[in-house]
C-alpha cells in the first residue's frame, strides 16, 4: 500500500483560491473519487474468469456435501423407496430456494462495497443509522470516497421512522450487534467443522477398497489430515491458490458425470422428485421422523453463505454465472444420480458417495474428493479469518496478529491464535464424534443460524437503506424466514446428539466477544469522561513545567477528541514531550477500504509554537495496518501537507480580515456617496492589501519551510511510540457479575492474547508504554 502525496509546493497556487479549510477534525475531508474494488465493472471475458475462480474459492463446500447428505437423512437406513423421491425433492427445492433465490438473486445485491458477509451487512446498516455503541463517528467520515450514503428522504417516511427508532433504541443497537457477533460465532464454528467433516466423509471412502480398516484408523487418518491442513495456514493460499479451481471444477465435472451416469443406469424415473408433490407425501408417510430428517437434508445448502461472505474478491453477475452454469446442474446431477442408486441399492445408503461410483473411476473420485475436502476446508479457514479480522474494528477481541499471507489478494490473511484454537478444536470433535452423522448434526446448527441472522440483517437493510415495498419486505421474511425456522426447530431436535456443541462454541466465543466489547465500551466512555479540554494544553504544560526532547513522539489513544486521561499523567511522571508530538488515533470506519490519500485527518492542538497535533488514522475494516516505518513516513508527509494547507487557510483569513478592517475605516473617515466614488475606493485600496499581502505571505512560508524542515530533523532523530497500559477493574460497589466480567473474564483476555504494541509490529527499542487503572 502506498500513499500518493502531492507536492504542497506545486499545489500552492491552486490552495490559495480555496478558502475551505483541508483535513481538519472539524472540516472537510479531502475527496477522491473513482476508487473501484473487487472487479465491480469489467468486460464480459473478465466476468467469464472471475467466475471460473469463484469455482474453486467459494464452492469447495457446496460442493462436496454430496459426501454425505444422504447419510445423514437416514441414519436409520430407506424404510421406503418412495421416501427416495421425497428427500431428493426437498434437496433440489432447498437449493432453489435459500441458495439460489435468496443469496444469488437477492442477498448478493446487499454488498458492502463489494464485501460480503454479515460483518458486512452490520457495517452497511451501521453507516445509515448510528447503531455503534462507541460514539466516534465524525461528520467528515460520510466524506470518504467509498461511504457512498443516501440519507432517507422526507418522501421515505418508514425508512426515516426505522432510522430514528434504531438510534434512540439502546436494546436495538444491542440485538443488531448481538446478531453480528452470533453470526461470527457461528462461522468461526462452520470453520471448526467443514474441516472435521469433509477430511472424515473424503478419508472414509478408503474402506470400500481397503475393508480391514476399522472406524478408528479412518478417524486417525483424518487427524493426521487435519494437523497439516491447519499447520500449512501461517504460508496462506496464495502459493497454491491457482489450482483450487482447476481442480474443484475436475470435481464438478466428476459428480455430474456420476449422476447422469446413475440417472441412466438405474432409474430415470427418479426426475418425477421435481414435481414437489412428493414433498408432502413423504411427510404424509413419515410424520415426525420426516420433519427430524430435515436436519440431514439442510446439510446440501453447507457453504451458501460463503457465496456472499467471500463476494468481495469477484463481482456478483461472475457468481450468478458460476452457481446457475456449474454448481447448481452439477450437484443436482450428483443427487439424482444418488437416489437413482439407491433406489436400486437402499442397503448401501450408509456410504452412498463411493458405493454409486463406478469400479474404473473410484481411485481418481477418492483422490479428488480428498483434494476437494481439503480446499473447502481451506477456503472456509480463510473466510473466518477474515470475517473474523473485520470483526476485531468492531472492538470485540483484543488486537491480535493479523499477518497478510498474499501480496496479491488483500483478503487472505492468518491469525495465528485463532488458527491454533480453531485447529485444535476440530480435531477433537473429529476424535470425539467420528462419524459424519453426529458430527452433521452439529454442523446444520451453524448453517442455519447464519441463515437466519443474515435473514433478519436484510430485512433491515430493506426497510432502511433499499426502502422496498413493505409487501416485498413481509414476502421475503416470511419465505425465508419461515423456511429457515422449519430446518432450525428439526435441527434443535437432534441437540443431544451433537447439537450442542455450536451452541456451546458460540456461547464461549459470544462471551468472550461480549465482555471484551462490554470493557472497552466502558473504557471509551471513562476517558471520554475524564478527557482534559484542548484549550487547556498549554496551562497543563506550564504547570508540570514540561520540557521539549528531540525526536518525534506518537501517543496512541481510542479518543478521537481531547487530550486523554493518559497523557497528564505522563507529564506529571515524567515531565518531557518531544518537540513533535502527535495524539495518534486508529479508527475503522464501517466501509471495507478507505483509500490512502484519505487517511489521515490532523488538527492543530494548542499553540502553533507547540507543535502538538491530533491524528486521526481511518481504515476500512478490510484494510490492513502498514508496518511502522511505512506508516511513520506516510504519517509525516501528511502532517507536512496539513501545515502547508494551514498556512494557505491563515493566510487567507488574514487576507479578509484585513479587508475588513480597510473597509470599515474607510468607511468611518469618508463616507461613500456615489457608485464612482465606490469604485475608487476598491481601486485605492487593493495596491495596499497587495503590498502587505506580500509580506504576510512571504513570512508564512518562511515560518511552514522551517516547520517542515524541522520535522524532518526531529524525524531523524528518532520516532517514539507511547501507549497507555490500562489497568482496567470494577468499582468497588459493581455487582459480583460485573466484578466477575471486568477483573476476571476481561482480565484473563488483556493479559493471555497477544499485546497492542505487538499487533501493530511496533518495536520494542521505540516502545514507551505508561501506566493508568480505571475503576468503571
Amino acid at each position: 500500500m502506498s500513499l500518493e502525496v502531492e507536492n504542497p509546493a506545486s499545489t500552492e497556487s491552486t490552495n490559495r483560491l480555496s478558502l475551505k479549510r483541508h483535513d481538519s477534525l472539524f472540516g472537510d475531508a479531502e475527496k477522491v473519487s473513482g476508487g473501484k474494488y473487487h472487479g465491480s465493472e469489467g468486460s464480459w471475458a473478465r466476468t467469464l474468469h472471475l467466475a471460473f475462480q469463484s469455482v474453486g474459492i467459494i464452492y469447495g463446500d457446496i460442493g462436496t456435501s454430496p459426501l454425505y447428505v444422504y447419510s445423514s437423512t437416514f441414519p436409520n437406513g430407506i424404510k421406503n423407496n418412495d421416501d427416495l423421491l421425497g428427500v431428493l425433492s426437498l434437496i433440489i427445492y432447498t437449493l432453489i430456494i435459500i441458495p439460489m433465490l435468496k443469496y444469488v438473486f437477492i442477498v448478493l445485491y446487499a454488498n458492502d462495497n463489494g464485501d460480503g458477509g454479515t460483518f458486512a451487512l452490520y457495517s452497511l446498516i451501521s453507516r445509515y443509522a448510528k447503531i455503534r455503541l462507541i460514539p466516534n463517528q465524525q461528520a467528515e467520515d460520510a466524506m470518504v470516497s467509498n461511504y457512498s450514503i443516501e440519507a432517507p428522504t422526507s418522501q421515505m417516511r418508514r425508512a426515516q421512522w426505522v432510522k430514528q427508532k434504531l438510534e434512540s433504541s439502546k436494546t436495538a443497537k444491542i440485538v443488531l450487534f448481538t446478531l453480528t457477533i452470533l453470526g461470527t460465532s457461528m462461522v468461526m464454528g462452520d470453520g471448526t467443522l467443514t474441516p472435521a467433516i469433509s477430511v472424515l466423509s473424503a478419508v472414509g471412502g478408503i474402506r470400500e477398497k481397503a475393508p480391514s480398516l476399522n472406524q478408528t484408523q479412518v478417524v486417525w487418518i483424518s487427524v493426521a489430515i487435519l494437523f497439516m491442513l491447519f499447520s500449512v495456514q501461517r504460508f496462506g493460499t496464495d502459493k497454491v491458490g491457482y489450482t483450487f479451481a482447476p481442480v474443484i471444477s475436475l470435481w464438478f465435472l466428476m459428480i455430474a458425470g456420476t449422476g447422469m451416469y446413475n440417472l441412466v443406469v438405474h432409474e430415470v424415473g427418479v426426475l418425477r422428485a421435481f414435481n414437489p408433490w412428493y414433498i408432502v407425501q413423504y411427510f404424509r408417510r413419515n410424520g415426525k421422523d420426516g420433519w427430524v430428517s430435515l436436519g440431514g437434508v439442510i446439510l446440501c445448502v453447507t457453504g451458501t453463505e460463503g457465496m456472499f461472505a467471500d463476494l468481495g474478491h469477484f463481482n456478483i453477475r461472475a457468481v450468478q454465472i458460476s452457481f446457475n452454469g456449474i454448481l447448481f446442474p452439477s450437484v443436482a446431477l450428483c443427487y439424482i444420480g444418488q437416489a437413482a442408486y439407491l433406489r436400486r441399492f437402499p442397503e448401501n445408503v450408509g456410504d452412498t458417495f463411493y458405493r454409486s461410483i463406478p469400479a474404473p473411476l473410484f481411485w481418481p473420485t477418492f483422490v479428488i474428493a480428498i483434494l476437494a475436502a481439503i480446499i473447502a476446508s481451506q477456503a472456509m479457514l480463510s473466510g473466518a479469518f477474515a470475517i473474523l479480522s473485520k470483526a476485531l474494528s468492531l472492538g470485540c477481541l483484543p488486537r491480535v496478529q493479523v499477518i497478510h499471507t498474499s501480496k496479491k489478494y488483500e483478503g487472505q490473511v492468518y491469525i495465528p491464535e485463532v488458527n491454533f484454537m480453531m485447529g485444535l478444536a476440530s480435531i477433537l470433535v473429529t476424535i470425539a464424534f467420528r462419524t459424519t452423522t453426529s458430527i452433521g448434526n452439529a454442523y446444520g446448527i451453524c448453517v442455519v443460524t447464519t441463515f437466519l441472522i443474515t435473514t433478519h440483517l436484510m430485512t433491515v437493510v430493506m426497510l432502511l437503506i433499499w426502502k422496498k415495498h413493505l409487501v416485498f419486505i413481509l414476502l421475503f421474511y416470511v419465505v425465508f424466514g419461515f423456511t429457515e425456522m422449519v430446518y432450525l426447530s428439526s435441527i434443535l431436535s437432534k441437540f443431544i446428539e451433537g447439537g450442542y456443541l455450536p451452541f456451546c462454541f458460540a456461547l464461549v466465543l459470544m462471551t468472550l466477544m461480549a465482555t471484551w466489547h462490554y470493557v472497552h465500551v466502558k473504557r471509551y466512555w471513562y476517558e471520554l469522561d475524564h478527557v482534559v479540554p484542548t484549550n487547556e494544553m498549554t496551562t497543563l504544560m506550564e504547570k508540570n513545567d514540561v520540557r521539549r526532547i528531540p525526536g518525534l513522539g506518537l501517543l496512541y489513544t481510542e479518543l478521537i477528541q481531547g487530550i486523554p486521561p493518559v497523557f497528564p499523567r505522563l507529564i506529571k511522571k515524567i515531565p518531557s514531550v518531544h518537540s513533535v508530538f502527535v495524539f495518534m488515533s486508529i479508527k475503522h470506519l464501517p466501509i471495507p477500504h478507505v483509500i490512502p490519500a484519505e487517511r489521515f485527518l490532523f488538527r492543530q492542538v494548542g499553540p502553533r509554537e507547540q507543535r502538538m497535533f491530533r491524528c486521526v488514522a481511518r481504515y476500512g475494516y478490510s484494510d490492513r495496518l502498514e508496518e511502522p516505518k511505512e506508516f511513520a513516513g506516510f504519517l509525516v508527509d501528511s502532517l507536512k501537507m496539513f501545515i502547508q494547507e494551514e498556512s494557505v487557510f491563515r493566510l487567507n483569513e488574514a487576507e479578509n480580515d484585513e479587508i475588513n478592517s480597510i473597509e470599515v475605516s474607510e468607511a468611518q473617515t469618508r463616507p461613500v456617496r456615489s457608485t464612482q466614488s465606490v469604485v475608487h475606493s476598491e481601486e485605492a485600496i487593493q495596491p495596499r492589501v497587495s503590498s502587505h499581502s506580500g509580506r504576510i505571505t512571504f513570512h508564512e512560508n518562511q515560518t511552514v519551510d522551517e516547520e517542515k524542515q524541522l520535522i524532518d530533523r526531529e524525524v531523524e532523530r528518532g520516532v517514539v511510540y507511547l501507549m497507555g497500559e490500562a489497568n482496567v477493574s470494577a468499582a468497588p460497589n459493581s455487582s459480583i457479575l460485573k466484578k466477575v466480567v471486568v477483573n476476571c473474564i476481561y482480565t484473563f483476555l488483556r493479559k493471555n492474547l497477544t499485546e497492542g504494541h505487538k499487533a501493530l509490529a511496533i518495536p520494542k527499542d521505540q516502545l514507551l508504554k505508561v501506566g493508568i487503572t480505571y475503576e468503571i
